[in-house]
């Protein structure tokens, strides 16, 4: 059998360009902890000035969803809201949250698994990861809260941070909007396809379990969801009932978070 030498050669050139865009390529993703520190700098140099913080919570939502129900959310939220924006990254999830207190158990840490931090704690590890960006040249740090007990934590550091920030590019906000379309917003769309408030619920109704069937269906239970009675405080579920709970009532919601979330951040940051 003759070899060719021009074969051998054109085969390792082959070889060495495939070798070289492999190692050359930036991963097509908007999440801070998929990408290396020498590719986040360069994105930041590049434009994409814009950092999301989405926060959490580890808590009980009855006996239907999973504990990491928000997480999940925020996530998958944030990630979407990311990509439309075109000019920001994700940092990881914030999964410790103040839930209330454990000596005694108040409010969801009356339920295992849940997990709370007080909100001083809470307020500072906000404070240090929103620093932490701004030192590496992002200029909007945007905390998007997808439980409804620490928003006025969010609030207080937006406003400290933005106070020793004022001499600085670096700016923090907590817009409205994405809490707002998640729970009022969210259930007057549902109120219009005819969905009663005791169905729609405060934690863990209707609301709560459409979004998360949407989001992560493989949190819910649907044998429980399905085949049970209707459920109570002493259940973990507030005000509501999530029986009727279904994937495409859950998009609603999304499409509404994401939407006026995106419209929102673009306001805010508008010739930053």
């Amino acid at each position: 059998m003759i070899h060719h030498p021009w074969r051998r050669a054109f085969a390792v050139a082959v070889l060495l360009f495939a070798t070289q865009a492999v190692f050359a390529q930036t991963p097509k993703t908007v999440l801070l902890q998929d990408l290396t520190w020498t590719e986040v700098r360069d994105q930041v140099q590049a434009g994409r000035t814009t950092i999301i913080i989405p926060i959490g919570g580890t808590e009980q939502s009855g006996p239907d969803v999973a504990l990491g129900k928000h997480n999940a959310r925020a996530a998958w939220l944030s990630q979407r809201i990311a990509e439309a924006l075109g000019n920001a990254l994700v940092a990881p999830v914030v999964a410790y949250v103040p839930e209330g207190s454990y000596a005694p158990p108040t409010a969801h840490m009356r339920f295992p698994g849940t997990i709370t931090i007080p909100d001083e704690v809470f307020e500072k590890m906000l404070e240090s990861a929103a620093n932490s960006f701004a030192v590496h040249g992002f200029r909007n740090i945007v905390f998007l809260g997808d439980h409804g007990g620490y928003q006025n934590d969010l609030k207080r550091v937006a406003a400290h941070l933005n106070k020793s920030w004022a001499r600085s590019a670096a700016r923090a906000f907590v817009p409205p909007e994405y809490y707002g379309a998640s729970s009022d917003g969210y259930a007057r769309i549902l109120r219009q396809r005819g969905y009663r408030d005791d169905e729609i619920g405060t934690h863990a109704g209707l609301a709560d379990t459409s979004l998360q069937l949407a989001v992560a269906p493989q949190m819910v239970r649907l044998d429980r969801l399905h085949s049970g009675a209707k459920l109570g405080p002493a259940d973990g579920v507030y005000g509501g009932d999530p029986r009727r709970s279904t994937a495409a009532l859950g998009r609603l919601g999304i499409d509404a978070i994401v939407s006026r979330t995106v419209d929102a951040i673009r306001k805010d940051t508008a010739g930053r």
